[in-house]
């Protein structure tokens, strides 16, 4: 089984991509929901309000993530107090995931999406890594679309790996800049290469 990574900047449009390969039948587990389900309830939902406060929750008790968010964007210790809760959590999931499509498909393309992989060591774990990016002015411009300031997105970029050097990581780089139609034609090279054995 081909164990592939996915990973990008903040809004360079990994999840679109990762939507694609799974229309050309590949399997993929998103972080991010995984984030979105710990957060939600349970013990690391327990852990992060110990860390973080009261502060970060909603009226209904709900962590508000961009209220956490606005916490930890500016403060790289702050931000390693919340990776430090969360990943292993995560990385347990993902691995269970990428056993379970071993065992299912040994055939097959399995993909981790993931928006901190490069940062962390986990490509490593990687056969293959598809790194996605887009244009900056693309970039700030999908994050004004998501209601951010030009404060938060100032924040949200500088705490993360520039793209291009994110890039220079990755045994593919889908440049998600332009059309849906031209993405889909670079996912889809993608997806022939690593079928090829690319």
């Amino acid at each position: 089984m081909r164990r592939v990574g996915l990973t990008g900047g903040i809004a360079s449009g990994k999840t679109t991509v990762g939507a694609m390969f799974v229309d050309l039948g590949c399997r993929l587990i998103d972080s991010d929901r995984i984030t979105h389900e710990l957060l939600a309830a349970g013990p690391v939902r327990d852990a992060v309000v110990r860390e973080f406060g009261a502060d970060i929750l909603d009226a209904s008790a709900r962590i508000d993530r961009r209220r956490l968010g606005a916490v930890v964007f500016g403060d790289p210790a702050r931000r390693k107090a919340l990776t430090d809760i969360l990943h292993p959590v995560i990385f347990q999931r993902q691995q269970a995931f990428l056993e379970a499509c071993a065992r299912d498909d040994p055939d097959g393309i399995a993909i981790v999406d993931a928006a901190l992989m490069v940062e962390t060591g986990n490509a490593k774990r990687f056969d293959t890594l598809i790194v996605v990016t887009c244009a900056p002015e693309v970039q700030r411009g999908r994050l004004r679309e998501r209601g951010l300031s030009e404060a938060d997105i100032d924040r949200r970029v500088a705490a993360q790996m520039p793209m291009e050097e994110k890039a220079r990581h990755a045994d593919f780089v889908i440049d998600n800049s332009g059309s849906i139609s031209e993405t889909r034609r670079r996912v889809e090279a993608v997806h022939a290469a690593l079928h090829a054995g690319g």
